[in-house]
């Protein structure tokens, strides 16, 4: 990853959450900011380990402050994990993801959502989530799912299959009711042109 690339992350995450990428909302978001402080945390981390001249050095010292957050916040992604542009985290607490999932662009994640791994059956395999996706809290994705762009997984909704673009889908297990996808739940996504 090169640093641009890396900055525009940090920005592309800071817009999705203030719709502003002024200094002055990046240190606001750094230092009284609930869950941007751990999207920057783990950016950094990826950022650093991806230098062969940090990654012994530096990436050690991002990791131990991104640990801090996993504890205080209850949020554990891998640094390892691929994440598209513009992540944003409503509501921190209870939030795991396996470190082979995939999440697409302007992904919006709830409190208490998992997306976890199934190690065998027809499912086995990690989540892979498109781009524009808004999952709501306590929202369970298990296994070789994909879930298509501009889907909407309502609260407590377990997905084990597949889920179509513009879906908007809820309940145990999780069950389409209808196509009019995640406008609404997913703002602040017209960063291409401002950053």
């Amino acid at each position: 990853m090169k640093f641009n690339g890396y900055k525009y992350l940090i920005l592309s995450d800071l817009y999705r959450y203030k719709g502003d990428i002024r200094a002055v909302n990046f240190l606001g978001q750094m230092f009284f900011g609930r869950t941007f402080p751990y999207n920057f945390w783990l950016r950094t981390c990826q950022f650093l380990k991806s230098k062969p001249i940090f990654k012994y050095s530096l990436y050690y010292v991002a990791r131990l402050i991104l640990n801090h957050y996993i504890f205080k916040l209850g949020i554990a992604i891998s640094p390892s994990t691929e994440i598209g542009s513009g992540f944003y985290i409503g509501h921190f607490g209870g939030i795991g993801v396996n470190k082979n999932s995939k999440i697409g662009n302007n992904c919006s994640m709830s409190n208490g959502v998992t997306l976890g791994q199934a190690n065998r059956g027809r499912n086995k395999g990690y989540p892979v989530i498109g781009n524009n996706v808004y999952i709501g809290p306590g929202a369970k994705i298990v296994g070789a799912v994909k879930v298509g762009n501009n889907a909407a997984i309502g609260a407590n909704c377990v997905v084990t299959k597949d889920i179509p673009d513009n879906a908007v889908v809820v309940g145990v297990p999780g069950r389409i009711i209808s196509y009019k996808g995640s406008q609404g739940y997913v703002n602040y996504t017209d960063y291409e042109d401002k950053i």
